[in-house]
């Protein structure tokens, strides 16, 4: 079977996404479930950072990948740091989206623990 996407040596940044996305994976769902197992955090906890961690991973790679093609070709150093620069964002914006995540779900929490005490 054929698979375009993945097997095309013309695109060497798709496979470095997918590999980096394995690797995050492998390594994040490891460490989580260590802590899973000592209880120093829920597995939902878990399931939440290792889909996070995985996500960074991937973008990280594709990142690093397409940042070195760049480096490697005559006058892709604007072309390098832009990507670096893309990549670099999309960690910050995951980031960002986790904390603004969490926040709301503490909030609601709080909501509810005032109203439950007022009943």
């Amino acid at each position: 079977m054929n698979q375009p996407l993945i097997n095309n040596p013309t695109n060497p940044v798709l496979r470095s996404v997918i590999t980096g996305a394995i690797a995050s994976a492998v390594a994040s769902s490891t460490i989580n479930m260590r802590k899973v197992k000592n209880e120093e955090i829920s597995k939902k906890e878990a399931l939440k950072d290792t889909l996070k961690r995985t996500s960074q991973g991937a973008i990280a790679t594709g990142a690093a990948v397409a940042t070195a093609d760049y480096l490697s070709q005559k006058g892709g150093f604007i072309k390098a740091m832009t990507t670096i620069s893309v990549g670099m964002a999309g960690i910050y914006a995951l980031e960002v989206l986790d904390d603004k995540l969490n926040k709301s779900c503490e909030q609601q929490c709080e909501e509810a623990t005032l109203i439950a005490k007022e009943q």
